[in-house]
């Protein structure tokens, strides 16, 4: 990709961070998600605090904890505040005619999907690219699983129809905030995402995977011809 066409999808990004950031009222608690796009989502939730906003953010990584924490957003754990009002994450694939996702690109879909399914609501912020219209078409599943074992976890994964990927960072395996390995699972096209969601939670060593299947609500999309928004009652 070209230094040209990654700032024009870096300014559709941001355009789609700015709208998100703007869904937050005073007196929220806020999952704040992790990422290239989440990142600039928390940026601009920084701005609205310096301007005044009363929020409570739950940071997905500890990435993110130490961004929101520069940024002067105050911060508190699941422990203390079991239930969240939003939260506001990126995907890696969203389906358009389902709102279901792929995510964990940037290796935290557990702790986003622990924090996703302790929100009333889960905002995702994508630029247009990621618009797909059945998961798998380019980006693979990210499998988090135990490292005890790992290469056993690869097989029964190769057996479910997956091409899999120990993924790498910086030329060493690169290691979760809980201590785990990704392996990037490429299906292909996923015929049925609740038939391969029940048999990857079905292998044993696999910690969690990035299907987030009926959990969004709302995708706002920075696009080529301004902010778009898809929502799940549109859909139904």
């Amino acid at each position: 990709m070209s230094s040209e066409q990654q700032a024009a999808i870096d300014k559709l990004k941001r355009a789609a961070a700015h709208a998100a950031a703007a869904e937050l009222q005073n007196g929220m608690i806020v999952g704040l998600g992790s990422g290239s796009t989440a990142k600039l989502v928390v940026d601009e939730i920084g701005v609205r605090v310096k301007e005044g906003l009363r929020i409570i953010g739950i940071p997905t990584s500890e990435q993110t904890g130490e961004q929101a924490r520069g940024l002067g957003i105050p911060l508190a754990t699941l422990g203390e505040h079991a239930q969240i009002d939003v939260t506001i994450d990126g995907a890696d694939e969203v389906e358009v005619k389902t709102l279901n996702l792929i995510k964990g690109g940037g290796g935290n879909q557990l702790r986003e999907k622990i924090v996703a399914s302790a929100s009333a609501r889960l905002v995702i912020t994508v630029d247009e690219s990621k618009l797909v219209e059945q998961l798998g078409e380019r980006a693979p599943v990210p499998v988090e699983v135990a490292q005890f074992g790992w290469q056993a976890t690869e097989r029964r994964l190769v057996k479910l129809g997956a091409v899999p990927t120990l993924r790498e960072r910086d030329g060493a395996v690169f290691v979760t905030d809980g201590g785990n390995y990704i392996l990037d699972c490429a299906f292909g096209r996923i015929k049925s995402v609740k038939d391969l969601d029940r048999e990857l939670n079905g292998v044993v060593g696999v910690v969690e995977h990035g299907l987030f299947i009926g959990m969004a609500s709302l995708v706002i999309i920075g696009a080529s011809d301004g902010v778009k928004r898809l929502e799940l009652n549109m859909l139904q």
